[in-house]
């Protein structure tokens, strides 16, 4: 089985590599993607080295299975480029979510749903949803459920590397002294950052995610 990692450089693409590493994936070759930034980056696997190629620029033929984790942006170009090579697709992202025609699969709950796959692309719903969903399935089997009410907190790291810098940097600046954070609490200034539309560190923002056009969170 021939695999390939999308996004291979990436905080989701090493857990990804980790992963497959860890549970001795059943593979006979693997192929790391990434972005013309990360083209050419030497990532270790097993007992080797694999070099990173420019997923705009690369030849898709003879990949079974590809794990996508680059952005949604990126995820709507290259996503049918791979099913149209031959690739299962399994996408990361939300570009694919929302697609009738794209099973939105957890293996514990719709597994079956793997085998109806038109654009040859399989999509999983966010962290939160695939944690609870094993979850409600057999509360739903036994009580039916007709609505539900969650609060989540979400990670910085779902924003990527620039949020969870963007969190660093604020910590650290907020304890560069302590001295005077202990006589004035307002010393540490709430000012946004490029990721987040205020200060991330000791907050907490209520939004995830983006808006749609009716103004509600997707």
């Amino acid at each position: 089985m021939r695999v390939a990692v999308v996004g291979a450089s990436g905080q989701v693409g090493t857990v990804m590599r980790q992963i497959l590493a860890e549970r001795n994936f059943p593979l006979d070759d693997l192929r790391f993607f990434g972005s013309s930034r990360s083209a050419g980056q030497e990532l270790r696997w097993r007992d080797r080295t694999v070099v990173v190629e420019d997923a705009e620029l690369a030849d898709f033929s003879g990949i079974d299975i590809a794990l996508m984790s680059s952005g949604a942006t990126s995820s709507k170009i290259l996503a049918p480029r791979l099913a149209g090579a031959g690739a299962v697709v399994i996408d990361n992202s939300s570009a694919w979510r929302m697609d009738p025609e794209v099973p939105l699969v957890v293996a514990e709950v719709n597994a079956h749903a793997l085998g109806h796959r038109p654009k040859g692309i399989v999509a999983n719903p966010n962290c939160t949803t695939m944690a609870a969903m094993p979850v409600l399935k057999p509360l739903h089997r036994e009580a039916t459920l007709r609505s539900l009410v969650v609060s989540t907190y979400q990670a910085v790291s779902g924003a990527g590397r620039d949020g969870v810098d963007e969190l660093w940097g604020q910590l650290t600046d907020s304890v560069a002294d302590s001295r005077e954070l202990t006589f004035n609490g307002r010393a540490f200034p709430l000012d946004g950052g490029a990721k987040f539309p205020v200060a991330i560190a000791h907050n907490v923002v209520p939004f995830a995610g983006s808006l749609v056009e009716d103004g509600r969170g997707e």
